[in-house]
């Protein structure tokens, strides 16, 4: 049943960064519409479908005949900014239907990066199941990239709701995810051009400022990204450090996610990120912040002369407190890792949009809690955003049901110790070999 497609693709490039938007607390709502008749979807062979508008939100439902009194509840990933609300059928319903296990997927009521919406119609949605089919043995959630952020905060806000989750290639440290981007493009700047700023203009930036900046960092005319001056070298070395650490896979990920669009590649798309502003829809003011950032090029904590030259020079800046209060779902939710059910996360160390710095800052929010032995995480080779096979993510779910029904804890990795991340053989264990993009070979 765990077939070898990946099942988002290894090439996803949706702008989840419209993570930082436009969006103002107070502006007339947006006026979404769900096309009723988009919903409708064939059963699978044994199964009944259901599908309809509740609360403003599209939803599609399937149950097997034979339902064995499970539900799996998908999240689905940031849609844009468009008015029309659309679901997805989940990426494991062939697996779910023949093992007995009914799924449901909510459109949201409303599009953009707004995870409160999506946790809140999410757990509608969980409620709309009960009237229409009844009231569930166990829930289990599951979501991909923004819809890992909805998970993760969803399994907090509803404690007695869910009983394990899937969070995958997930926006898991929600702020620390904006400042990423941050990172990257002050350092960028400050070492390519000698100064730098936030936000900056689209035009100028992405016509002047980023051409400038390539062409002082590559060791050659139009050698960016594949060869590098000594300066490239620890802009690429910084990224690194503030995506995850040092880790297997990392240099095909440079590689690929700095590839010239000319030739077929994202581009631009790490120094686009850096176009769309500081704000966020739901909440006031400046929520990005590198006021206490030290950067670094490598792993060893001593600075070098030239890592104090740019720490001491590069452009600083501090979110507003209103901006990241943490206001429940009045805001975008923070996730605290306090977690009360077993959960499986999977991530892609190439990932350079959503990197595994969400797994790594999740880890410790768990563990400061107290919660490790509810964590297991795993990683994966490629380079893709959300490039986790059938295969990988089947295997998680069955781990995780087995985990919360028999209480056999599966295996994982361990994104707290950098050792081990840094070690060639990290992303090796769980991974479907040969079935990502650019995925460095194990041995």
């Amino acid at each position: 049943m765990m077939k070898k497609l990946r099942f988002l693709g290894a090439l996803v490039l949706l702008p989840i960064f419209v993570l930082v938007s436009a969006g103002v607390q107070g502006d007339e709502p947006p006026a979404y519409f769900v096309d009723e008749d988009a919903l409708p979807f064939d059963a699978l062979d044994g199964a009944t479908a259901y599908w309809g508008v509740h609360s403003g939100a599209g939803y599609r439902i399937e149950v097997p005949d034979t339902w064995n009194g499970d539900l799996v509840v998908w999240a689905h990933g940031y849609r844009g900014t468009g008015l029309e609300l659309t679901v997805d059928n989940h990426p494991l319903r062939d697996l779910l239907i023949a093992y007995g296990y009914a799924w449901a997927a909510s459109s949201y009521s409303r599009n953009d990066y707004d995870v409160a919406t999506g946790v809140q119609d999410t757990h509608v949605l969980t409620k709309r199941f009960n009237g229409i089919v009844g009231k569930p043995d166990r829930v289990y959630l599951s979501g991909a990239s923004m819809g890992g952020h909805i998970t993760a905060v969803a399994i907090e806000q509803y404690k007695n709701t869910y009983d394990g989750a899937l969070p995958i290639c997930g926006v898991l440290a929600d702020f620390e995810q904006f400042d990423y981007v941050l990172d990257f493009n002050v350092a960028a700047q400050q070492l390519g051009v000698g100064s730098s700023a936030y936000p900056v203009e689209p035009i100028s930036y992405l016509f002047g400022t980023v051409p400038a900046i390539k062409a002082n960092l590559e060791a050659f005319p139009d050698a960016w990204p594949f060869v590098l001056n000594p300066t490239g070298e620890n802009l690429k070395g910084l990224l690194e450090q503030r995506s995850g650490g040092e880790r297997p896979n990392y240099d095909l990920a440079w590689l690929f996610w700095n590839f010239p669009a000319a030739l077929g590649g994202p581009g631009d798309f790490l120094f686009e990120l850096g176009t769309l502003g500081n704000t966020i829809v739901r909440n006031p003011g400046s929520v990005v912040d590198n006021h206490d950032v030290v950067y670094q090029f490598d792993s060893d904590p001593a600075l070098t002369p030239e890592e104090i030259a740019l720490n001491n020079t590069v452009f600083r800046m501090m979110a507003d407190p209103q901006a990241r209060a943490g206001n429940g779902l009045a805001q975008l939710p923070k996730i605290s890792g306090d977690i009360g059910v077993p959960v499986i996360t999977i991530h892609n160390l190439g990932d350079l949009f959503v990197p595994v710095l969400n797994e790594v800052e999740y880890a410790k929010r768990v563990a400061s809690h107290g919660k490790s032995d509810l964590l297991v995480q795993r990683a994966v080779r490629g380079v893709g955003h959300c490039d986790i096979t059938g295969v990988e993510l089947g295997s998680a779910f069955i781990d995780l049901v087995n985990w919360v029904e028999y209480g056999v804890k599966p295996a994982g990795d361990d994104f707290l110790d950098p050792a081990a991340v840094a070690d060639p053989d990290f992303g090796c264990t769980f991974n479907d070999h040969g079935w990502h993009f650019f995925e460095e070979p194990c041995n």
